[in-house]
């Protein structure tokens, strides 16, 4: 069995300067990773097509786009004091969204993909860029699911250590879009109390205590996760996957290993064997390396994901 790879090099000129952690190495990392492992053959890495300013105002106002638009045409400049752009940005966040849509039509053709792929997107809300992130690319996902025939239900789980507020704020009014999301809480960007439900009850959101080790995150994840999707029964089903909550990260104080990635992934294709995986956050290097190759081999069934000798 094969796995689709979604990347391109272009991913790596977004330029956000020097000593920010959201930069070109972390995709360096993990296609380093999928390129040195024992499975390496049975990947098809595909150059993905940029989403389209229409495809974009499913989810995002004109303001919203035509601001991040005009300042990277000038030359660059911040969105917030978090979210640098360069004049390339704009077009290299259209291909990013375009990313995560060549992987949700290779889910429609019953495989799963894996999206590598920067600017991430899950704190861009509907009319604002913020915390690294410029479209909200899991949303966008998600709406053109629906669009296609067949496809009812679809269900985002956010495993990233920071709450996506901006999937969230798109999604939320959707009765047939369910949002799930695992965070460290109180943590940035402040939002994904439990109480936050979504207008439809379809917002489980699960705030965590700094500490959480692997076996309370994972009792967590089988009693309450695993239940919400079920309870949703998706046609899609989307991961927005960070791997900022390792231990190992050094922006956040969630200690998972690098093996809860996989028993997630494992879990969740028991209940939908075709998925799509996008790359959220995650800082250390070692751990993105090592995240992606054990997700990406479960993606394609493999046991293990064994460096090459």
């Amino acid at each position: 069995m094969s796995l689709s790879v979604f990347y391109h090099h272009d991913f790596l000129n977004h330029d956000t300067g020097e000593g920010h952690p959201e930069r070109s190495d972390r995709l360096k990392a993990c296609v380093s990773a999928l390129e040195s492992c024992n499975f390496t053959n049975q990947l098809v890495w595909q150059s993905p097509l940029p989403a389209t300013e229409k495809e974009l105002r499913w989810i995002h106002t004109p303001n919203h786009i035509e601001r991040i638009k005009k300042l990277c045409y000038s030359g660059g400049g911040y969105l917030d004091a978090d979210t640098p752009v360069c004049s390339k940005s704009f077009d290299i966040a259209l291909k990013s969204a375009g990313a995560w849509l060549g992987g949700l039509y290779e889910v429609l053709e019953g495989n799963s993909a894996l999206v590598l792929s920067r600017p991430p997107g899950h704190h861009a809300e509907r009319n604002k860029a913020m915390g690294f992130c410029l479209f909200s690319n899991a949303a966008l996902a998600a709406v053109v699911a629906l669009k296609q025939t067949g496809v009812n239900k679809v269900c985002i789980f956010d495993w990233d250590v920071h709450h996506g507020n901006g999937t969230q704020d798109i999604v939320q009014n959707n009765p047939d879009i369910y949002y799930v999301s695992t965070h460290q809480f109180p943590f940035y960007p402040g939002t994904g109390s439990h109480i936050n439900t979504g207008e439809h009850n379809n917002v489980l959101n699960i705030p965590l205590p700094a500490g959480m080790g692997s076996v309370d995150y994972r009792n967590k994840f089988d009693k309450v996760v695993i239940p919400f999707i079920l309870q949703s029964a998706p046609d899609i089903l989307i991961i927005s996957a960070g791997f900022d909550a390792h231990y190992r990260d050094p922006l956040a104080s969630i200690n998972l290993e690098t093996d809860d990635f996989a028993y997630m992934t494992t879990r969740i294709k028991e209940i939908q064997p075709h998925i799509l995986i996008g790359l959220e956050g995650g800082y250390d290097l070692k751990a993105l390396g090592e995240c992606c190759r054990v997700v990406a081999s479960v993606l394609i069934n493999n046991s293990r994901a064994r460096k090459k000798k």
